[in-house]
């Protein structure tokens, strides 16, 4: 047989053999004196079991492992490995499918899918409250609000928190007054925007989030109070000046009551 014919057996393409033989996944015929390579009934052979083990998923590097094995024993090892990778690719797409319900249940029933969507069925319902939160209050939402979102969400596609995210949502769910409470304090940190440093309303404003975060619900850095690397760069970055300080001292504070 020539190629165009093998891989016409095989139900693949001439392409796709030159490439088995570029990579040793298929080793090349003899050549006859024209030039043309001949290939046998074991080719074809071979080459279908490729085909049909790389629709089963595996890698040609895992292919090839399997085929170096000619009595097969390490074929029900791989196959074990890709059916527990297949069934975490199946609960991935069953979470991201009841994440998709539930924002298209939200839309379906009038509400408005907030910028940092799509998150977590937890972090969607935060969400929704603070939407009504803020809808039940006079003028404009708090900018810090906003960024309070970006930065749960952040924290969660992260999903290396370090705490940070249970905290913050503990601090939502610790009463009925929570959330107005949150959102007083993000009028405070937003009042903060053009302030001097040696502006009083820093130190009331810090004072103002710590008595909103329930003892213990924040795991606070140690050292200089403000966290070290490229996140905590980044996220002081973040801040104008007098806000920044503000959460420097939030910092401080809960270190002194948390201890």
């Amino acid at each position: 047989m020539r190629i165009g014919e093998l891989a016409a057996l095989a139900g693949i393409t001439p392409r796709a053999v030159r490439h088995y033989h570029r990579i040793g996944l298929l080793p090349e015929p003899e050549r006859l004196p024209n030039g043309y390579r001949e290939y046998t009934l074991r080719d074809a052979v071979e080459l279908a079991r490729v085909r049909r083990l790389s629709e089963l998923g595996l890698s040609l590097d895992e292919v090839r492992e399997v085929l170096a094995d000619d009595a097969g024993k390490d074929l029900v090892e791989v196959l074990g490995e890709l059916d527990a990778d297949l069934a975490r690719q199946e609960a991935a797409l069953r979470e991201r499918r009841a994440r998709l319900a539930q924002l298209l249940a939200q839309a379906g029933a009038g509400e408005r899918l907030p910028a940092e969507s799509p998150v977590s069925p937890q972090l969607a319902a935060l969400f929704a409250d603070m939407a009504r939160t803020s809808a039940t209050r006079p003028g404009p939402e708090p900018a810090m609000a906003a960024k309070e979102r970006e930065l749960l969400a952040l924290l969660e596609t992260a999903g290396n928190d370090s705490g940070w995210l249970s905290g913050m949502l503990a601090s939502f769910d610790s009463g009925p007054e929570a959330m107005e409470r949150a959102y007083d304090v993000y009028h405070r940190l937003d009042e903060l925007q053009n302030a001097a440093l040696d502006d009083p309303r820093v130190e009331e404003t810090a004072r103002a989030v710590v008595a909103a975060v329930p003892a213990g619900a924040l795991p606070v850095p140690q050292g200089d109070g403000a966290g070290a690397g490229a996140f905590a760069d980044a996220f002081f970055a973040d801040f104008a000046p007098a806000q920044e300080a503000a959460v420097r001292r939030v910092i401080e504070l809960l270190r002194e009551r948390d201890r």
